[in-house]
């Protein structure tokens, strides 16, 4: 465990120390969001944070590759190369964005150039579980195709989710973090090999996202843009594709967790996987592009039931925390299995309730009625509506 407190503790070192350098250099350049109708800032704010994570990404996988205890990780293997050439261009991506806005399908084939980067270096799913059924052992080109849809889809989440200061970067360190219980948890019972980078990938996810809320955190200082965003989507992808897409053993004879390696991370990333659902049918009902940005999100649904943007993170955080400690519960406990569904459909239901597009209706029949039409002016048109001119 020392190791990964090391790697955890120069990914979150990093990222703090780089981040105010990058902020400097974003308002050197112009890198800098404005004020509009999508988004909540007041103020314009910095953005492509998301190098300072980057290049703390980098630096933790240095450290991590001179440490003994990484060694198998590293020797033999081109998967961590494969990692930081995905993690590059899906940055450089994101980056691209941040200073002059892509298009939405350029965007999309830059995720899958970046995922096809990862397949090429061997980080592929080898199987994957059906929910109450057996795994399926996916073919080479299969499991290609199914690592690529997978980065695109969670890269996307993230990237959805992105809206509020501290949102992403503490939803994905909670889900990062969890995933590293989960996945260290199944190293100890002889289950994940010795050389899988995937616990190393969460822990440095964990680690720079940390490190970036200080500066984050709301009124944030400088946001991490698609940079970061797409970043931390490809992180968590590969490290839920090295462990939940090779796992084969049933853990602790459990039913539940027969399939839990992939189910898990939806569990874990609950927030932006049913955020992404909602906006995918959203869009599809208004028949809108689904790159169209709007207002309706999770945390813009918070923030009109009246809590401000701090609340609105905190609240969305613990909703993560919770789909966490409600799937790792029976790992570490080996009991409670059964509840977990329930638990899960619960907490489904509880979202439904809080955040349906009827509870937006009725806070909204409570305005305040608009106030009566001036009377008609003498030549019958109505009086002028335009404020008086401020004095000087």
């Amino acid at each position: 465990m020392l190791r990964y407190l090391i790697v955890f503790a120069v990914a979150g070192g990093a990222t703090y120390a780089l981040t105010p350098l990058v902020r400097r250099l974003a308002v050197r350049i112009g890198a800098v969001v404005y004020p509009d109708e999508r988004r909540v800032h007041t103020a314009p704010l910095p953005t492509i944070g998301g190098t300072a994570m980057f290049g703390a990404f980098l630096i933790a996988m240095v450290v991590a590759a001179v440490l003994p205890g990484f060694k198998p990780v590293f020797t033999g293997s081109s998967e961590p190369f494969g990692v930081i050439i995905a993690a590059a261009i899906i940055f450089g991506v994101g980056f691209l964005d941040d200073l002059r806005e892509v298009s939405a399908p350029a965007k999309v084939a830059g995720q899958v150039l970046a995922a096809c980067a990862l397949g090429l270096a061997g980080v592929t799913m080898f199987y994957f579980r059906i929910p109450f059924a057996d795994f399926v052992v996916l073919s080479p080109d299969l499991g290609f195709l199914v690592t690529v849809v997978w980065v695109v889809v969670m890269a996307n989440a993230v990237n959805l989710i992105d809206g509020l200061d501290g949102l992403a970067a503490g939803v994905v360190a909670i889900a990062a973090g969890a995933f590293f219980l989960y996945a260290n948890r199944l190293s100890d019972a002889g289950l994940l090999a010795p050389d899988n980078i995937g616990p190393l990938i969460a822990v440095i996810a964990c680690g720079v996202c940390l490190g970036f809320l200080p500066h984050n955190f709301h009124p944030s200082k400088i946001i991490m843009g698609d940079a970061g965003a797409l970043l931390l989507g490809l992180l968590m992808a590969s490290t839920t594709i090295t462990v939940g897409g090779r796992t084969a053993d049933q853990f602790s004879g459990q039913t539940y967790f027969f399939f839990a390696p992939l189910v898990i991370p939806f569990f874990i990333l609950g927030v932006p996987m049913i955020d992404t659902a909602f906006a995918i049918v959203r869009r599809a009902m208004k028949r809108a592009s689904l790159s169209q940005a709007d207002k309706e999100h999770l945390h813009h649904r918070l923030m009109r039931l009246g809590h401000g943007q701090r609340r609105s993170v905190i609240i969305l955080w613990a909703w993560t925390a919770v789909l966490s400690l409600v799937v790792l519960f029976p790992t570490y406990t080996n009991h409670g299995n059964a509840i977990v569904p329930a638990a899960i459909a619960g907490l489904a239901v509880a979202l439904y309730t809080l955040f349906h597009p009827g509870v937006r209706r009725n806070g909204q029949v409570r305005e305040v009625p608009p106030a009566p039409a001036p009377p008609a002016a003498p030549n019958g048109r109505r009086g002028d509506l335009r404020p008086p001119a401020r004095l000087p």
